[in-house]
């Protein structure tokens, strides 16, 4: 069982590179490839949270994202070098609503960030189901540490056009 002290506020991921292959044709890093680099990042939050491969395994259990709504602010090109924030906004007992933002590891500005539902998913029934007691409190320990935080500023957007 990971030690719920192990996720700060906000987790941070491990350093990943933009790749040659994910670049678009404007030279670019693909909008595709904004979804892998935060869902790498998140990949590594959920093992710290004990939603990893084991998981699954053990417990015949998952998360799948039901939305997801992304902020392209500044491109990434290739080679550039990039981390990502990961943090709980809230959670319900099936339900946690996750944040993540993507900076330029070395020249530190923001390049996106990712706003998500994910649910608790009982994969033998293929149904949202509710989390196990031990994740309910890690979530919990972590919605806490990173309440601390504040509300981001970016989230909760919408798609619209200004009306008038």
């Amino acid at each position: 069982m990971p030690d719920q002290t192990v996720l700060p506020a906000p987790f941070e991921s491990s350093i990943q590179t933009v790749k040659r292959e994910w670049l678009d044709y404007n030279g670019h890093l693909n909008m595709a490839y904004y979804n892998v680099l935060f869902d790498t990042a998140l990949d590594e939050t959920c093992i710290l949270l004990g939603l990893g491969p084991d998981y699954v395994a053990s417990r015949n259990a998952s998360y799948f994202t039901a939305e997801v709504h992304v902020c392209y602010l500044r491109e990434l090109k290739e080679g550039d070098p990039v981390r990502t924030t990961v943090r709980i906004l809230g959670f319900d007992d099936k339900r946690v609503h996750i944040y993540q933002e993507l900076y330029h590891a070395e020249d530190g500005f923001l390049s996106a960030t990712s706003e998500q539902m994910a649910l608790h998913v009982d994969m033998g029934a293929r149904k949202v189901a509710p989390w196990p007691e031990d994740i309910a409190g890690r979530l919990a320990e972590a919605h806490k540490a990173h309440a601390q935080l504040g509300q981001p500023a970016r989230s909760g957007r919408r798609i619209a056009l200004p009306s008038g």
